[in-house]
């Protein structure tokens, strides 16, 4: 099944950022480098909190403005996509040479990772080819110093062409030296003749047939050079560019069509393809970057990162490395588990105690009960339930989760997952996108923008509910606590939550994997893609702007997103349990029907009503259940798990029902949020709907055949 960018809701075409300045006389930055070198710390060590984000215009992919000032100039950061090239294979790279090709940027600062730096070169090389004033920063010089390498920057420089800055971009102060030399760079005053790659002679024959034509017709608006080696080997989404930059009219000049035929057809005599032209291209960047990188950088060969290959010799093994993501996996939940028990509490005090000044507040003003009752009883008391179970367990997880990727473990659960993704013909990133999903299924939705085939995109997003997120962690652990560990509050019953959790994460995933084999063999049909992962140096986590980031980043955005939908979900609940017919409520009408249907899954109509009002937030799931079974008009929670349990029980729960809720917790349809996101990324109602039945079918089906199988035991 083909699929198109277009389909995925993302444009071929950038339609340019627009650049927000203080002043008219900003100066515009791009600050470019590969994935993993520390781009983004050295912009926010630039810029502060003079900052602001948003979509690039027709895509999904965020950029980041920021603000800073060297002696002499004010500037415009923009922290443009990590990319190892230029030649666009994702939409991240595509916006990183359409903003550097077509942005106008007054500079691009190039952030280079000193630890590897010949790999960091090629992009350095391919950024030489478009821009005239260039700076490179070579990150991360304390882990070269660790790993004993050494970097000439004098003679790089002078081999590039470009001024070179050495800097450790955790450390604010070494950035002033970047910024001095950036002033010398706008006022031009760099002296040297950047770099010139040079290809094989033939490729130079055709570009010196070409370019004299390309300069006449383009205005020297864009390194005619450059764009006659690429006409060489064009390619769609990068001509539609040229096409808004230049205009139609220079493509279709006749003059200039007929020439670069000419070349091709010059190449081709002399049996070289287009797909060779583009293996020559590649292959000329690569030479000249080793050849560089063999000047200018020594190491110790007996220890460079010799460290780092005895621990990837352990935790990519095929024998260690599943069993440590597992361990891993267990500890974060259990510190979750253990850390989120007293904020919530503390949090859910606070916010009960603001409710009841709220009542006090609304019997003053001699309000009418119903209103009353919508508003905080219904309204406010979901919002109250919400944040309190749903915040602390994000404040610890996210953190958690950030550390391991700061520290560079999770590029190694991408690797480690790379071979089963590949069976299910899928793509090894997924993993990462899973674990995102941990948090919040919406944050891992958005996570699969990573994932450069639109088609295995889709089957990231379609299965990314398998993973249960923050929401259905106390759904989960109050069920595991109440029905299977027996004692509560102590070591042992946290610990033992944490294992049946990870065993319970384990059946999801195994799930994940199902589904997207049976989806790459079916609506989505298609070869699994290469990628390029990079394995980073392990780092020690910077704990504090780690904390920060995530908290920010993603808890109080994903927190937010919940509570938008979570409000009106309460004024419903609350309607639903106070409009009366008869003597019963519709909330009590309702479980009634659907109470034969729940049955024959294990369930009862109470809990199966419970997940359907649940859709906005899952954390709401279990308080409606209360609320049902004590016949109460307003959402509540009780004060333990025993008496939890007692109620549960007397409603006639059983260990049955407890498998059946979470069999059907892990596996039903996505919230609200996470739906509206997977709108937003498709661009489609139809791939939304899909990501809505795939989970609810599989839950269904799953339960019913449990609850079947059951009975023949019981």
């Amino acid at each position: 099944m083909g699929l198109t960018n277009s389909t995925m809701g993302i444009k071929a075409v950038d339609s340019g950022l627009k650049i927000k300045r203080h002043t008219a006389c900003d100066q515009v930055i791009a600050l470019a480098g590969n994935p993993n070198v520390g781009k983004s710390t050295v912009f926010n060590g630039l810029t502060g909190m003079n900052q602001h984000t948003g979509n690039w215009p027709g895509k999904t992919v965020t950029n980041a403005q920021g603000y800073c000032s060297g002696k002499n100039h004010s500037y415009v950061m923009v922290d443009i996509p990590g990319a190892y090239s230029l030649m666009a294979h994702s939409a991240e790279e595509e916006v990183a040479r359409n903003f550097i090709c077509f942005g106008d940027p007054d500079a691009v600062v190039v952030v280079c990772d000193a630890t590897c730096l010949e790999r960091n070169l090629n992009l350095v090389l391919q950024i030489l080819e478009i821009a005239t004033k260039v700076v490179v920063c070579v990150n991360l010089m304390d882990e070269a110093k660790r790993k004993k390498i050494k970097i000439d920057l004098d003679g790089l420089s002078d081999q590039l062409g470009v001024p070179v800055v050495a800097v450790v971009a955790r450390k604010k102060k070494s950035l002033s030296r970047l910024m001095d030399t950036l002033d010398t760079v706008i006022e031009g005053k760099n002296k040297k003749t950047p770099l010139k790659i040079r290809y094989p002679q033939a490729i130079e024959t055709a570009i010196d047939m070409i370019e004299p034509l390309v300069r006449e017709k383009s205005g020297n608006r864009i390194n005619s050079r450059w764009l006659s080696l690429k006409l060489l080997d064009p390619d769609p989404s990068l001509i539609q560019e040229i096409d808004s930059y230049l205009g139609e009219a220079f493509l279709k000049d006749a003059a200039l069509s007929s020439r670069v035929q000419q070349a091709i057809e010059m190449l081709q005599n002399r049996g070289i393809s287009t797909n060779k032209i583009k293996d020559m291209i590649v292959s000329s960047l690569v030479l000249t970057a080793e050849g560089i990188s063999r000047k200018t950088v020594t190491y110790a060969k007996e220890t460079y990162n010799n460290t780092d290959r005895q621990i990837d010799r352990i935790l990519t093994s095929k024998w260690a490395g599943y069993p440590i993501m597992l361990l891993l996996l267990a500890l974060v939940f259990w510190l979750t588990i253990t850390g989120a028990n007293y904020p919530s509490q503390i949090i859910s005090t606070v916010l009960f105690w603001f409710q009841d000044r709220l009542t006090d507040f609304f019997h003053f003003l001699h309000t009418p009960s119903w209103l009353y009752g919508m508003l905080v009883l219904g309204v406010y008391r979901v919002l109250a339930w919400v944040v309190s179970v749903m915040l602390p367990p994000m404040a610890i997880f996210f953190p958690l989760f950030t550390l391991l990727e700061d520290a560079g473990y999770l590029p190694r659960v991408a690797y480690n997952l790379d071979r089963p993704f590949k069976r299910c013909s899928a793509c090894g990133k997924q993993a990462l996108t899973m674990c995102m999903g941990f948090g919040c299924n919406a944050a891992g939705i958005i996570g699969c923008r990573i994932i450069d085939s639109p088609r295995e995109r889709l089957l990231a997003i379609l299965t990314n509910n398998f993973v249960p997120c923050n929401g259905r962690f106390p759904t989960l652990i109050a069920i595991l606590m109440m029905f299977f560990v027996f004692t509560s509050g102590s070591l042992s019953s946290s610990l033992l939550s944490a294992v049946l959790l990870t065993a319970v994460i384990v059946l999801g995933i195994m799930v994940t994997f199902a589904v997207t084999k049976l989806l790459s063999k079916t609506v989505l049909k298609g070869v699994p893609s290469s990628f390029t992962l990079e394995l980073p140096p392990y780092r020690k986590p910077q704990i504090g702007p780690v904390i920060v980031r995530s908290i920010f980043d993603r808890t109080l955005f994903v927190l937010t997103r919940a509570m938008v939908v979570a409000a009106p979900a309460g004024l419903v609940i609350w309607l639903m349990a106070n409009i009366m017919i008869g003597d019963t409520s519709l909330l009590s009408l309702c479980a009634t029907f659907l109470d034969p249907f729940a049955k024959l899954l294990g369930l009862d109509g109470v809990i199966l009503l419970a997940f359907i009002l649940g859709l906005p937030a899952n954390e709401i799931v279990v308080p409606i259940i209360i609320m049902a079974y004590m016949a109460q008009g307003s959402i509540l929670e009780l004060d333990s798990l025993t008496e939890m349990k007692q109620l549960f029980v007397a409603n006639g729960w059983t260990w049955v029902t407890a498998i059946s809720t979470m069999l059907f917790s892990l596996m039903h349809w996505p919230c609200s949020t996470t739906l509206l996101t997977i709108k937003k990324e498709t661009g489609s109602w139809k791939w939304t709907a899909l990501a809505f039945l795939i989970p609810t079918v599989i839950g269904l089906t799953t339960c019913f055949l449990f609850a079947s199988a059951s009975r023949l035991f019981i």
